[in-house]
């Protein structure tokens, strides 16, 4: 009896849901389609960054039943890939994709959003965003630019960069013409470097040029790709810039107000699925390229001495209260993401790092 009982029920559910499909049927296809462009700063081509961009536009357009669909243009296809910002902001187009500490000319505290020097990691700043005030923060700071933003993935710990030269002392940094951006670059330019900002499409052209002497980049997944082992002799280790380096998906405030609720919902949805998806890839393929950087291509892999790195900490503490004190938002934020620092050490300390000294860190790079 309860089986059959089961089967009769089912079978009243099914009908039911069929009749009102048919009923809706008409509204669904009479739904208002949007149709949306959005720019990148990265090259054509860039594997997790801007195909990252593209697997975005496919989901949000499969989720919707193609109710939403986006068209990715690369940096320079359709806006310069440092131009992504305003032509988002007036609505040019809809959405970009990029890093925030891109835009510290816009706002100086959009550069915490992205990454600070020996501050928190890609797990950090996930917990930051997602379980502290840290997206918050970050809608408030773009919202006078007519802007949404949305965390688009880490990078993971990143590279210390690619060098001409030796890095033996904090004095090796003086006179250097290195390309990096965000408070990172302000702390070199700190030490006497001279800082310059290029887009990922031109930093190999200027390294082997001899435009600059040095570059920081991502990692050894696209550090190969662009083959920067061709202009550089030595590859310098840890991040001590970008210890988590998040990205950044952006909507124009009215465009994205407009949708109709469930494909606002879509939009984020598909914006939190390639957040994930980002972080597994570098963390999936960073390790074998730099195998392939160390075995094929004979890169000399060296670590920053701690002379250069407890200089580079002082000087990274000075930069950001600096930062902090030009205006009243960049306080603010600099505060809330030092808190929450703080919050999240101890126990990092005694979870991830003890992992890694006493369990993982058994592991080692031969090349």
């Amino acid at each position: 009896m309860e089986r059959r009982d089961f089967l009769k029920k089912a079978g009243i559910g099914a009908a039911a849901a069929v009749a009102a499909t048919a009923v809706k049927a008409p509204a669904v296809l009479a739904q208002k389609k949007y149709k949306w462009k959005m720019v990148t700063t990265w090259p054509s081509g860039l594997p997790v960054l801007q195909t990252g961009c593209e697997r975005l536009a496919k989901l949000v357009g499969e989720l919707s039943g193609g109710r939403l669909t986006i068209d990715v243009y690369a940096g320079g296809e359709l806006v310069p890939p440092l131009g992504i910002f305003d032509a988002v902001s007036n609505g040019t187009v809809e959405m970009g994709s990029g890093a925030s500490y891109y835009w510290a000319g816009k706002t100086p505290a959009a550069q915490w959003f992205a990454a600070v020097p020996f501050g928190m990691n890609a797990q950090g700043m996930s917990a930051w965003f997602h379980g502290g005030d840290g997206l918050k923060l970050w809608e408030e700071t773009y919202a006078p630019f007519n802007l949404i933003p949305r965390p688009g993935g880490s990078t993971g710990v990143q590279m210390g960069g690619w060098f001409n030269k030796k890095i033996n002392s904090i004095e090796d940094f003086k006179g250097l013409k290195m390309r990096i951006p965000g408070l990172g670059g302000k702390v070199l330019a700190k030490a006497g470097a001279t800082v310059v900002l290029t887009p990922g499409g031109e930093i190999f052209t200027s390294l082997e040029r001899g435009v600059i002497d040095a570059t920081e980049w991502v990692g050894p997944l696209h550090d190969n790709r662009m083959g920067f082992y061709q202009a550089a002799k030595y590859y310098y280790y840890p991040g001590w810039h970008e210890p988590g380096t998040y990205l950044e998906y952006f909507f124009n405030k009215k465009a994205y107000e407009s949708l109709p609720k469930d494909l606002q919902a879509i939009l984020d949805a598909a914006c939190m699925d390639n957040e994930i998806w980002c972080l597994a890839q570098f963390d999936a393929q960073n390790g074998a390229a730099l195998v392939e950087l160390i075995t094929k291509h004979k890169v000399q892999l060296l670590e920053f001495p701690d002379s250069v790195m407890d200089a580079l900490r002082k000087l990274s503490k000075e930069v950001v209260a600096e930062e902090a004190a030009k205006d009243a938002q960049s306080k603010k934020v600099a505060a809330a993401f030092e808190a929450f620092q703080n919050q999240v050490g101890p126990w990092f300390t005694i979870s991830e790092k003890a992992y890694y000294d006493k369990i993982f860190g058994k592991y080692s790079l031969k090349g």
